[in-house]
């Protein structure tokens, strides 16, 4: 494989309309990156082995597979930052492809600079993820090891998804003070987050039925009604 990438990274483009994906892939040239195109999901999982893309950027609906059946084995093989596009743009849909492990949600037709624009937001927090290993957290019976991206509860690993993970970790972090619903989308998914926060609200679901947390006397993550939501205090 060839150390030689462009310098905004490489991004593999998983796109069957080739009137959408040659003229975005011109635009992530100018933009300074190195796109690499493809319109099935066997060259999608082939390609990500091959070329070690930086971002994989991926429709939903292929002519050989479906694109979520793409991104859990890409989350399978790698965490390498995943970028959804569809034509449908329900609230559902984006919810069930976060859960999968992307990233972020694009919906066509699409601003290419937009795109680009959450493209180098997504990988700028890999980024800083990869570059600032943290020590483990450790509350009650809860660890999280942030450099490992490991979770524990008591003597059991939580399978947790990349935004799960991401999520608790920003809670962890700030164990005992109210983090806001604002802070906590700006943190966790981008500054620029175009949806509303029910994907927050799903997402603490998530978090708290593998926690066995029980929303209405919980012993981890509590709801501050307006505000946020606010961890559990490490013992101290």
């Amino acid at each position: 494989m060839d150390s030689g990438k462009a310098p905004g990274g490489r991004i593999l483009v998983v796109e069957d309309e080739a009137s959408i994906s040659e003229p975005f892939a011109e635009a992530l040239r100018r933009a300074g990156f190195d796109p690499l195109l493809t319109g099935t999901a066997a060259g999608a999982l082939e390609l990500a082995e091959e070329a070690e893309p930086d971002l994989v950027m991926l429709d939903l609906a292929l002519p050989d597979g479906d694109g979520r059946d793409v991104c859990r084995e890409l989350r399978r093989r790698s965490d390498v930052p995943i970028v959804m596009l569809t034509a449908r743009g329900t609230e559902m849909d984006k919810i069930v492809g976060l859960e999968l492990g992307a990233d972020d949600y694009v919906v066509k037709p699409f601003s290419a600079a937009e795109v680009i624009s959450r493209i180098r937001a997504v990988l700028r927090r890999s980024n800083q993820r990869d570059g600032q290993p943290e020590e483990p957290i450790l509350v009650g019976e809860l660890e999280l090891d942030p450099g490992a991206r490991i979770a524990r509860l008591g003597d059991s690993e939580l399978d947790l998804s990349r935004k799960e993970f991401d999520l608790l970790a920003e809670l962890m972090r700030h164990a005992g003070q109210v983090v806001s619903r604002e802070d906590l989308m700006a943190r966790v998914w981008d500054v620029n987050w175009f949806g509303s926060t029910k994907t927050l609200d799903v997402h603490i679901g998530w978090l708290r039925r593998k926690l066995g947390d029980d929303p209405n006397s919980p012993t981890y993550i509590e709801t501050v009604r307006g505000v946020g939501f606010r961890f559990a205090a490490p013992p101290g």
